[in-house]
């Protein structure tokens, strides 16, 4: 199995942070477009981000500090609910702002792309929310759907599709 490991630093204070990881309004202001949380040691996670189904649950709460939750998506044999592990540690920076540590384990080696695509996404928009800013509508598409249209092949018939 492999893991993704990313950091980031945000002008915000873990308090802040720790509520775009927990609070469904939270989640959804920097991933997926619909939430249902239940940030506690095995409550659901369960978000849905650019048509994908993740489903896992919360396996450690410790407010401000630490958020860890599995990671499956429903329908995929290779990486069912709950298959792999997200863990987030804030850390105070000096400047009072955050440290944010993601570590992504479980993965399937064919999956490392996808996931490293994903979250140098999500990452990204948490520093500007978490930061006190309002991110863009999130156009995000997928790795493997938008290699699919680079390609020019159809989703719906894998056929090759002519013009534009």
């Amino acid at each position: 199995m492999a893991e993704h490991a990313s950091s980031i630093e945000i002008d915000a204070g873990p308090d802040e942070v720790f509520d775009f990881l927990v609070t469904e309004a939270g989640m959804t202001a920097w991933m997926g477009q619909h939430a249902e949380l239940d940030p506690c040691v095995g409550g659901q996670f369960a978000v849905d981000i650019a048509g994908y189904a993740v489903r896992g649950q919360y396996l450690e709460v410790d407010r401000p500090h630490r958020v860890v939750f599995s990671w499956g998506m429903t329908g995929n044999p290779a990486l069912p609910p709950g298959a792999s592990k997200v863990a987030i540690t804030l850390t105070p920076t000096l400047r009072g702002g955050t440290r944010v540590d993601l570590l992504h384990s479980d993965l399937l080696p064919t999956a490392m792309a996808g996931h490293v695509d994903g979250w140098t996404h999500f990452l990204s928009r948490l520093r500007i929310v978490a930061g006190g800013g309002e991110a863009e509508r999130d156009t995000w598409i997928p790795l493997p759907m938008r290699t699919q249209q680079q390609e020019g092949v159809s989703r719906d018939t894998g056929k090759r599709q002519l013009g534009p």
